[in-house]
């Protein structure tokens, strides 16, 4: 099994330090956040890996490299000609990515102990296109589920923005954890092309395909995405 770590985003909420590094080198108890999550899939016996970079490209690649990729064989997916974000950066990926296994892909400012084992037995159970893990933690953007998890629509609590891919009652809402399994076959029915996020391509599919979330509430789990949060992930992740 293949799996695939966004790290080429720009990290404008982690400033000063991304002013002149890339938030996947931020470092958590001596170890960085790329680091911790290519040694998460390992645990796992996840070690092809693939990594998009673009917001200081030449640091993550020389971190890749000087380390041997943490003892995992990892694959460098160039952007940095135009940052992607979710979706445009896994399509960029796509031939690095392909081929006859499901494939799993996290971000590499979150930090959790969700066992992959689990979140594929679910993925499999449910012959999903696409499953990834949820919680019940405090969240201003949630996914919206039925009763039986599958992914139903989106909503911002703040703007009051909802976007509704299957209408039913009664949906409920859950945090998305960014740690998702793919089906192959995804790349061809992913409409979006160029620069666009995952979240996107999930609502586009869900009233067609069968999406559904996995709820790992009480796990560890942190959103690097801010310095300040850094404490926090330090004291869950040793």
């Amino acid at each position: 099994m293949k799996a695939m770590i966004f790290s080429a985003g720009l990290g404008t909420r982690f400033k000063p330090w991304t002013d002149s590094h890339p938030k996947a080198l931020a470092v958590v108890n001596g170890k960085s956040l790329l680091q911790r999550n290519i040694e998460y899939l390992q645990h796992y016996g996840i070690y092809d890996v693939v990594v998009n970079v673009h917001h200081y490209a030449d640091q993550v690649t020389h971190a890749v490299k000087e380390n041997n990729g943490w003892g995992s064989k990892v694959a460098i997916s160039d952007e940095t000609g135009e940052v992607l974000e979710t979706g445009g950066g896994l399509l960029k990926a796509k031939d690095l990515l392909q081929n006859e296994q499901p494939f799993i892909t996290l971000n590499a400012d979150f930090l959790t102990n969700l066992n992959l084992h689990d979140l594929i037995a679910f993925h499999q159970q449910k012959k999903a296109l696409i499953s990834f893990g949820i919680t019940d933690r405090k969240s201003t953007r949630n996914f919206l589920f039925d009763k039986d998890s599958r992914l139903c629509g989106w909503m911002n609590s703040v703007t009051a923005e909802k976007r509704i891919s299957i209408d039913k009652p009664d949906l409920t809402p859950k945090a998305y954890s960014c740690v998702v399994v793919f089906e192959p076959t995804v790349f061809n029915l992913i409409p979006q092309r160029g620069k666009f996020s995952l979240v996107d391509t999930y609502l586009s599919l869900a009233a067609d395909y069968p999406i559904f979330g996995y709820d790992h509430s009480g796990d560890k789990l942190v959103d690097v995405g801010k310095p300040e949060s850094v404490d926090i992930a330090e004291s869950l992740f040793q």
